[in-house]
């Protein structure tokens, strides 16, 4: 069956354009020349992707976007923007508020396509994630009907992509929600006093982010950065109030989860308050390369691994340099494995 596509464009020419490239292609294609019809049919055939322009008279592209987005049947179809403006303050907007994709006008049959494909193939891939991070789920819920609910809720968001070193959200942010890890990896941090950054958590594949936010009714209390390419899921907070107060067994699993974060930082505290440098130093690999998961080590830059241990970035190069020439690591550029973590383990302890 073919995937439908919808374009919305006030340009005749433009719009005839792309539907016959798009038909050639073998998609079914809905056409609007105006926000407001484009929205309707959004509503009526929830196509599987949206093609907008940005600049048109009346409901412009951000407005069929916001109302899209409120509407929990077309909120988690892939939506790009259609722009003739490339200035990085319109693209920014419009990224912020949820679209997957833009493109600037003019672009070719090819970059159209690939465009399409692109967002229909991550659409599937994240199908697949939300598959695998439900699963962790099971261990929150008891009663099926419960569990339903939560999927349901998942299911109906859509997964967004943060690049690497982009800020997902910013210390005194108010705190919207639960954020699910699909892909990727990402630090919180805290700013000292002497403005050095304290690493007070990594997050990775089917990790909560942002529990403690939205258990204690609080804005965020460190900054989340994405440290590589991330793909997250957000629920938000209203919906997931309800689904505590209705299902006992969801609260205390969420109860769990912050109980389980506090204990981790009480220890990362005491950690950095009396151990030694090198205590701190193979309490952090330790801990890197269990998260990892695997014999084939971790990425992290000598700044990340500054804030997590606790540590002047010239004392991470010099101890690392001597637990190298101890064998007790290999490490080459950022890329760092753990060669004897029995050894490393006696050090921490």
């Amino acid at each position: 069956m073919s995937k439908q596509v919808l374009i919305i464009e006030d340009n005749s020419d433009i719009r005839e354009n792309v539907v016959e490239i798009l038909e050639l292609a073998d998609f079914s294609v809905l056409q609007a020349d105006n926000g407001k019809t484009g929205v309707e049919l959004a509503f009526k055939h929830k196509p599987d992707i949206i093609l907008c322009d940005i600049m048109m008279p009346d409901l412009d592209g951000y407005g069929v976007l916001y109302l899209l987005n409120k509407n929990p049947d077309t909120a988690a179809i892939p939506f790009i923007f259609l722009t003739a403006k490339a200035e990085r303050v319109d693209l920014r907007k419009g990224m912020e508020m949820g679209a997957d994709d833009y493109l600037t006008k003019p672009f070719d049959d090819m970059e159209l396509l690939n465009a399409i494909e692109t967002r229909l193939k991550k659409k599937t891939q994240q199908e697949s994630h939300y598959s695998r991070s439900l699963e962790q789920l099971d261990q929150l819920v008891s009663r099926n009907n419960g569990l339903a609910e939560l999927k349901q809720i998942i299911s109906e968001r859509k997964s967004r992509l943060f690049k690497k070193n982009q800020v997902i959200y910013y210390d005194g942010d108010k705190g919207n929600g639960l954020y699910v890890v699909l892909s990727g990896k990402v630090k919180t941090v805290k700013l000292a006093e002497d403005g050095r950054e304290l690493m007070t958590g990594i997050y990775q594949t089917d990790d909560y982010l942002g529990a403690n936010a939205l258990l204690a009714n609080e804005p965020y209390a460190d900054t989340a950065t994405a440290l590589e390419d991330t793909l997250l899921c957000l629920i938000p907070k209203d919906q997931l109030d309800e689904l505590i107060n209705q299902y006992p067994d969801v609260a205390r699993g969420f109860i769990k989860l912050l109980a389980n974060d506090v204990r981790d930082r009480e220890e990362q505290l005491l950690h950095l308050a009396y151990n030694s440098v090198r205590k701190r130093m193979a309490g952090a690999l330790i801990k890197l390369s269990r998260q990892a998961g695997n014999t084939d080590g971790f990425k992290i830059s000598r700044e990340d691994l500054a804030a997590l241990a606790g540590m002047a970035t010239e004392t991470v190069s010099r101890t690392l340099t001597d637990f190298k020439e101890e064998g007790l690591i290999d490490k080459k550029g950022s890329h760092i494995s753990v060669l004897d973590e029995k050894r490393l383990t006696r050090m921490k302890n």
